[in-house]
Formats: structure tokens, C-alpha cells, sequence
């Protein structure tokens, strides 16, 4: 069976620091996932100088600045990309982000980014996704806000442009941080799996970690979850992020649950097949028998161990003669 590819997203919460960005790396590196994601971006081809804040945003930023201003501050250049890809190489991760805008696509193919992640916000964006379409690289398609149809324009759109279909996963997702319980429906990965026949997975946005375990044992191959250093630092993601012993913890069910999953024959495991005569029972003398008695109910039982007759064959055994004395509770 194949990894699941746990991608840790860093996204914005470095705060624009590169110090701080190399320290979500090594928390990523400690924790076992596969890749760690941050966003490209430029502000001026991202966001209109007018736009709102989500409410969420609100919370855990400055209520004065504007959504741009929020952003500006969070933007890497081309050379703390290089500088961050470097230190990923040295530390054996993958380096991943997603890009915004079409200066970003471009930035992160000359980088040589193998995988690219279309965030949900994209979904409707024609130009982005026939531009992404265009380089028939891998990619991660977020679907959070997105219906069925949009999903099935979207990649249309991918594979008309270029892009093979087996290069497409698509990531089930709900875009409110956190995501609450109830709206999470993780049956929908099913929905995305079967009708367009591609291997599904799921972003996740709830805090904890449980519904990213159960998404891997309903078959989810790829989780993305936001990460942090420090839950209460200023900025829009940290609050909805886990920190590092969530993240560790997270990795850690993901890859139990992987093992547990199985082969899907249902038979004896090996650690179990010893425990069979002990847990299992067999026909036993119920009193003590003479030679030549009639075996019945009346002298008959079943107990364990398991190493005698199979119970299963009582019918069978039931108006036999006995062939020798027995004691009470001794083998037939």
C-alpha cells in the first residue's frame, strides 16, 4: 500500500520571517510528514486594495489594517523561496507551496516545483487553472466551497490545458477556520473519488486531529493540515493551526492507522493463530464414561482448550460409542 503524503502546512503562519519559516520547517521535518507547504503570492496581483477580511481573519489580526496590508506582510520573495528550498533539500523534505496569482505559477515552475496546489479559493479562476494546466505537472486541487459541477470544471479545464488526469488528486475540504464538526462531510470524498474516478484526499480545517485520522481510514491519500509554532502568535492561521505535539501526535495516528488498515482478507493473523487452542473449545467428557457408553448430552460438554475435537461436529459425534474410558473434563 502506498504512504499516505501528510503535507504540513506552514502557509502564512512565519509572520514573514524567515527565521521563523526555518523553525516551521524543522517542526515539520521532527514530525515525520512529507512535505511542508507555504503560499506564493503577490499581494498586488492578489488582492484588490478594497477587499474584506473574513470574519476569522478579523479575530486574530489588527481590525485597522485591510486585508491587503494583512497580506503584504506576509509575502516571501524569490530569494527567501530559494533560501527555504535549500534548507528543505538539507533536511530532506519536500518544499510545497501554492501559488496565487500567475507571476507565483511561474516563480515556483523556474523554482522546479514537481507538485503544484491549487488552494480552494482558485477553484473558479479560469486563466490560473488553464495556465497551471499548461506546465502537466502533478497537482493537488482543493475543493472547499466548491459543488460537484465546479469541481468537474475545474478539471476539465486541467486536463484540456495539459495536465494528465492521473497526474490530478483532489482534496475534499470546507474553507471555515476552524471547521465546525457537523459541516466537515467527509463522505463527500467518496462523492470526488467516484465520480471522477481519481484518488481522493482531505485539507483539513477543524482543530484536533481526529477527523484527519478518519479521513486516512475512509481512504484519504493525501492530508493537508495547518501547523504553527505557537497557537496565540499574531496572525490570521494560527489559532485554527496545531502546534507542534498536536502535529507529531497527528503523523503519528495517521501512520498507526495505515498499518491497521490492512489487506482486506479476513483470516487468522499470524500474532493471533497461537491464541486459537486457548480462546477456542472442544467436546469434553462432561462426567466420567465407560467404554462402549453412548456419548450424548447427558455426558458430554463443551470447554476449553481447543485442541481436541471441534465443537462444530458435535451433531456428529452425538450417539457415537465410546472407544475408551474417560475422566471428567478430559478430551474426547
Amino acid at each position: 500500500m502506498k504512504k499516505v503524503f501528510i503535507i504540513a502546512e506552514a502557509g502564512v503562519n512565519h509572520n514573514g520571517s524567515i527565521e521563523l519559516a526555518k523553525k516551521l520547517i524543522d517542526v515539520a521535518v521532527d514530525s515525520g510528514v512529507d512535505a511542508v507547504k507555504f503560499q506564493t503570492f503577490k499581494s498586488e496581483n492578489l488582492v484588490s486594495k478594497n477587499a474584506q477580511k473574513a470574519d476569522y481573519q478579523k479575530q486574530t489580526t489588527d481590525k485597522e489594517e485591510s486585508q491587503f496590508e494583512m497580506i503584504k506582510k506576509l509575502e516571501l520573495d524569490v530569494n527567501t523561496h530559494k533560501e527555504l528550498i535549500s534548507y528543505c533539500k538539507n533536511k530532506n523534505i519536500m518544499f510545497l507551496s501554492t501559488p496565487f496569482d500567475h507571476d507565483s505559477i511561474d516563480l515556483l515552475s523556474d523554482l522546479g516545483l514537481e507538485i503544484f496546489k491549487i488552494p480552494s479559493g482558485e477553484i473558479t479562476n479560469l486563466p490560473y487553472l488553464r495556465h497551471l494546466g499548461k506546465l502537466n505537472k502533478k497537482v493537488i486541487l482543493s475543493t472547499g466551497m466548491a459543488d460537484i459541477g465546479e469541481i468537474e470544471d475545474a478539471m476539465d479545464i486541467l486536463i484540456n490545458s495539459g495536465t494528465k488526469k492521473e497526474n490530478i488528486i483532489v482534496l475534499h475540504a470546507n474553507t471555515e477556520y476552524p471547521t465546525p464538526m457537523e459541516d466537515v462531510n467527509l463522505k463527500a470524498m467518496f462523492t470526488i473519488g467516484n465520480t471522477f474516478d481519481v484518488p481522493f484526499g482531505y485539507s483539513d480545517h477543524t482543530l484536533g486531529i481526529e477527523v484527519p485520522t478518519a479521513a486516512v481510514a475512509l481512504g484519504a491519500t493525501v492530508i493537508e493540515k495547518h501547523f504553527t509554532l505557537d497557537k496565540t502568535m499574531e496572525g490570521p492561521d494560527h489559532k485554527a493551526s496545531l502546534e507542534p505535539d498536536e502535529l507529531k501526535a497527528m503523523v503519528k495516528a495517521i501512520r498507526n492507522i495505515e498499518k491497521a488498515l490492512g489487506n482486506s482478507v479476513k483470516k487468522p493473523s499470524a500474532s493471533e493463530t497461537k491464541n486459537k487452542p486457548i480462546a477456542r473449545k472442544s467436546i469434553v467428557a462432561k462426567t466420567d464414561i465407560k467404554k462402549g457408553e453412548i456419548l450424548s448430552e447427558n455426558n458430554l460438554a463443551i470447554k476449553r482448550p481447543g485442541n481436541g475435537i471441534n465443537p462444530m461436529r458435535w451433531d456428529e459425534i452425538l450417539g457415537t460409542v465410546a472407544t475408551k474410558d474417560y475422566k471428567e473434563d478430559e478430551l474426547i
